[in-house]
């Protein structure tokens, strides 16, 4: 590529040897390419020198607001920091009262059942102990009434018996005596009469 300078020190050149002038000269489209590259390049080192120069100068602006941003924003991350720890250190010891609370939860729950347990056993003894005394009362009160049973049984077998005795001597008596042996009982009956109403 040629540019506007190489273009003027090739002038002497060409004035003195035109073969080697037309040799070395560019055709058109080649040196409009160049021209164009070189006002490309011109503008992007202005603009790249616009924007240095105006972040320099937003930078020299903003220092103050952005050192500002930056602390309250760093205070802030470092305050969120701090919240978050002492949650952090806060949930840690609920948890950890929580597992305190479970192992005393289960030291309890097992302390219920056999304090359940033994319980259980003495209402289970109770409960056959009064079983064992409902069924001697029982039992007493079988035997109580078995003896009053028979008592009043051999009572009435006693009672029975008399009736049948005295119903039997009445008929041997009916049947032995004869009427002359009656009137000597009437006679005699009431003699005793008789003689208990003088006594009185």
């Amino acid at each position: 590529m040629i540019t506007a300078a190489g273009r003027a020190t090739a002038s002497p050149a060409r004035a003195a040897s035109p073969r080697l002038a037309l040799a070395w000269a560019a055709p058109p489209e080649q040196e409009e390419q160049g021209q164009e590259a070189a006002r490309e390049r011109h503008e992007l080192y202005i603009k790249i020198i616009n924007f240095t120069l105006l972040a320099v100068a937003l930078g020299y602006l903003l220092r103050k607001p952005a050192a500002e941003f930056f602390a309250q924003r760093s205070e802030g991350i470092r305050k969120a920091l701090e919240e978050g720890t002492a949650a952090l250190e806060k949930s840690q010891a609920q948890l950890q009262a929580v597992e305190e609370k479970l192992r005393h939860l289960e030291e309890k729950i097992a302390d219920f059942k056999a304090s359940a347990e033994k319980e259980m056993e003495a209402e289970r003894k109770r409960l056959a102990e009064e079983s064992a005394r409902e069924a001697e009362r029982i039992l007493e009160t079988a035997r109580v009434r078995i003896d009053s049973a028979a008592r009043a049984a051999k009572l009435d077998l006693r009672i029975f018996a008399a009736q049948q005795a005295l119903q039997l001597a009445e008929q041997i008596i009916r049947d032995r005596l004869d009427d002359a042996a009656r009137e000597r009982l009437v006679s005699q009956f009431i003699a005793t009469l008789g003689s208990e109403e003088k006594r009185n």
